[in-house]
């Protein structure tokens, strides 16, 4: 909801403060502002200048040499091809280094050898449009008709520079969809008066009846329809007030009739309709269902089949709006419309949200309505806006309301309990300055009981209006205190161990991020998974948000990929980022899917290679006490680099997957460069974590270190010769390290250096060195089972 704060000062006058305190103060309310914009602020020194004369440029036939008054010292020049001057025009004039909306920049300069010291501008060249100033020409040098200034800033002298204020306005607060509704919660925020207006129609121009004739035949779903009478409209531009109010709001104004309907809709957040009275048939309107095979062209010219479930406006014959949604293609203001119904109702929320979903469109009218509004807030809007086209002379309003009204709504009883809100909120006040706080929101009272306004249907219970004290009272002086009860909160097993990962990963300086779990079925095709893949029959949303999240994804790789694509294609030079994504996998029956989380790691930078993955990989396993898994190359991973791959498994069951991603893969996110990635399943890894701490007593005998220099083929693995030094060593191989690997001349072709350093330890005895010589034959035997001899 946006609301402009010219707009707000018709109701409550505030102190002059920074637009910052004001969005704090609000916030601390309870009415959240999003953020706050100044219209026009991208518009630097442009000023209102007057034309003096018009001279041809001696080297053009269309451009113009102007003198230029701005109350300076002296005229500027400036060189011109408008074609729709004269003298003694106003105009909006762009001085040397102003800003233009888009960021574009006016310096001075020479058009065919004459100088020019900036330029005049037109409508589109300050962000306008003809709707915002109908006088204007679109297609050259805006000419102003406001009274104005000589060297008055543009956006001064054109009431451009109205603040907008953005607000988050929760579903069940409807009236906050209302500059009246927020201007109560300023009133109450600041302690001011809030100064409403009861509208005041003249009428006078004769009776309506016999001219229309309104019945709700259903009453659930249209609880209240009044209609007033407008003949003599006389269509035409509304004033600047107006519209500059609705400029500052975000609409956009069109003429007179539709503007008030706007006007009030977003006053009073009560939305309006007016009808050509010339397309109701017989002069009827009746509140109905749609009947089957029915169907209505809407405004926006589409043709729209109706079904039962959608209530309607219909005149005698045919429906002529579908309730709360969208008026029919007749229904609107045209140049030739003499006389207009004022239509405000009140639909039921729950069908206008079914029937703007079923028929695919949402407006501002269905938008609110869905939130459920207040029966009692129809009349005075019509009111209003009757009010509205006597004072803007938009034509003569009829005598009579015609109202088929089965609300009635009435104040709902709380009882105030003083005492329970002081305990419940470990505050003390009095049950008169809670009333004094509860009547600055609209509650009168019985005695101690509330009575509710209508406008706020979120007030159901005691603690509801615990809320509103609190929020008005301060929740910065209500008091801490601690919960009472034994009851203490800790995280699961599994809840550290997930945390565990994320420290690791932010240690070993990974970012953390979030992804979404539904994604679109063209990501597999991206990452170049096999059709046949088993991981390609996801769960199918049913109803998604569009194609991109229709879909739940079976691994979080594509959503990795999409996140380092955005950050290489926002030129961050390296990334380096990890995420416990939810992955869901289907059964075979039609029971839920699996829903497992893997952690998903991704980079690509100067840092990054497979290595650095691996050790990443094998750092975070270490951390959380996985061991006995092992890694083996593979090509059968259709994203990754078929060459620079491995697959993690242990005890039999896949743990994970690493290595580089194809280039064609990266080709297809547009990264040009190579990127890294593994995945690991947390499910696994903390079905086999050894989380239990055994400690041992300090060794009492020393140990024995010896190097082994091996010769081998090129294509064996290091891991092949670690596990055969495993095997040969037995339980006395207290560690073992690489330290060297060679390739080069000094050894034969297709074969490779390898040495290792190990560490023999026996807890109950010194090592004698035939036992040790004894260990080491015994591991060369199994080296040389490998393929492994000692280096000579």
């Amino acid at each position: 909801m946006n609301l402009s704060m010219r707009w707000l000062k018709e109701f409550v006058t505030l102190e002059e403060m920074p637009i910052r305190d004001f969005a704090e103060a609000m916030t601390m309310s309870g009415s959240k502002v999003e953020g706050w914009e100044v219209e026009g602020s991208e518009i630097e020194n442009v000023i209102v200048g007057k034309v003096l004369s018009l001279n041809k440029h001696p080297d053009s036939d269309h451009l113009w040499i102007t003198q230029i008054d701005v109350d300076s010292c002296e005229p500027i020049q400036i060189v011109t091809g408008a074609q729709n001057l004269k003298v003694g025009d106003i105009v909006p004039v762009a001085m040397h280094n102003s800003t233009l909306p888009g960021g574009k920049k006016i310096k001075k300069g020479k058009l065919r050898g004459v100088e020019s010291n900036g330029m005049l501008c037109s409508l589109g060249e300050l962000g306008l449009t003809k709707h915002d100033f109908p006088y204007a020409i679109e297609d050259g040098i805006f000419v102003l008709q406001e009274d104005c200034k000589l060297g008055q800033p543009i956006c001064e002298a054109l009431g451009f520079n109205d603040t907008k204020v953005e607000f988050e306005i929760t579903s069940n607060r409807p009236d906050c969809f209302s500059v009246i509704g927020l201007a109560r919660e300023a009133a109450a925020t600041f302690d001011k008066p809030l100064k409403l207006h009861k509208p005041v129609v003249k009428a006078g121009n004769g009776s309506c009846k016999g001219m229309l004739d309104i019945k709700v035949e259903e009453p659930e779903l249209c609880p209240i329809y009044s209609a007033r009478v407008v003949k003599n409209v006389r269509v035409k531009p509304s004033p600047r007030w107006m519209r500059e109010r609705l400029r500052a709001m975000g609409v956009r104004p069109i003429n007179n009739i539709v503007d008030i309907t706007n006007y009030v809709m977003l006053e009073y957040g009560q939305p309006m309709h007016s009808f050509d009275i010339r397309f109701i048939d017989e002069g009827k309107i009746r509140v109905r269902r749609a009947k089957d095979g029915e169907s209505i062209t809407t405004l926006d010219g589409v043709e729209r089949k109706l079904t039962p479930k959608n209530l309607v406006i219909a005149d005698a014959n045919k429906p002529i709006a579908i309730a709360g949604v969208m008026g029919g293609e007749y229904s609107g203001i045209m140049d030739d419309t003499t006389a207009i119904v004022f239509e405000s109702a009140c639909f039921n929320g729950a069908s206008v949200r079914t029937t703007a979903r079923n028929q695919g469109m949402r407006t501002d009218a269905s938008s609110l309505y869905e939130k459920g509004l207040d029966p009692n807030n129809c009349l005075p809007a019509l009111e209003r806006a009757c009010e509205l086209v006597e004072l803007l002379d938009a034509g003569d309003v009829l005598d009579d309301v015609i109202l088929d009204d089965h609300s009635h709504r009435k104040p709902k009883r709380i009882h105030l309990d003083a005492d329970w809100i002081n305990h419940f909120l470990n505050i003390n006040l009095s049950a008169d300055q809670m009333k004094a706080i509860l009547a600055k929101l609209g509650c009168e009272f019985d005695g101690n009981d509330i009575l509710v306004p209508t406008f706020r249907p979120d007030l159901e219970h005691k603690a509801d209006i615990a809320e509103e004290i609190a929020r008005f009272y301060g929740y910065n002086k209500i008091l801490s205190t601690s919960l009472s009860g034994g009851a203490q909160g800790k995280y699961s097993p599994r809840q550290k161990f997930n945390r565990a990962i994320s420290d690791t990963m932010l240690a070993l300086g990974a970012s953390e991020i979030m992804t979404y779990s539904f994604i679109s079925p063209k990501y597999y095709d991206k990452i170049r998974m096999p059709a046949d893949s088993p991981l390609r029959k996801s769960i199918t949303i049913s109803n998604p948000l569009g194609e991109d999240t229709s879909i739940m994804r079976t691994t979080a790789l594509p959503s990795m990929l999409e996140v380092l694509s955005r950050n290489f294609n926002n030129r961050n030079a390296e990334a380096c980022l990890f995420e416990l994504a939810s992955e869901y996998i289907p059964t075979t029956d039609d029971k839920l899917p699996i829903e497992k989380t893997s952690l998903i790691v991704g980079m690509y930078g100067n840092k990054s290679d497979y290595f650095t993955a691996k050790g990443m990989a094998e750092q975070l396993l270490e951390k959380l006490s996985v061991y006995d898994y092992e890694i083996e190359a593979s090509s059968e991973e259709t994203s990754f680099h078929p060459g620079r791959c491995a697959v993690l498994s242990i005890d039999g069951h896949r743990l994970g997957v690493i290595g580089e991603i194809h280039p064609k893969v990266a080709e297809n996110y547009g990264i040009d460069e190579r990127v890294y990635c593994f995945s690991l399943d947390v499910e696994l890894m903390f079905q086999y974590a050894k989380t239990e701490k055994t400690y041992v007593p300090l060794p009492k005998f020393p140990a024995v270190t010896r190097d082994l220099a091996l010769i081998c083929d090129d294509s064996i693995p290091v891991l092949t010769l670690e596990k055969a030094i495993v095997r040969g060593a037995g339980n006395l191989l207290e560690n073992i390290k690489l330290f060297d690997v060679y390739k080069g001349e000094q050894i034969d072709a297709g074969k490779k250096s390898v040495a290792f350093s190990i560490v023999l330890r026996s807890l109950t005895e010194t090592l004698t060195e035939e036992r040790v010589s004894g260990i080491i034959k015994k591991t060369i035997n199994e080296l040389e089972k490998v393929g492994a001899r000692l280096r000579s």
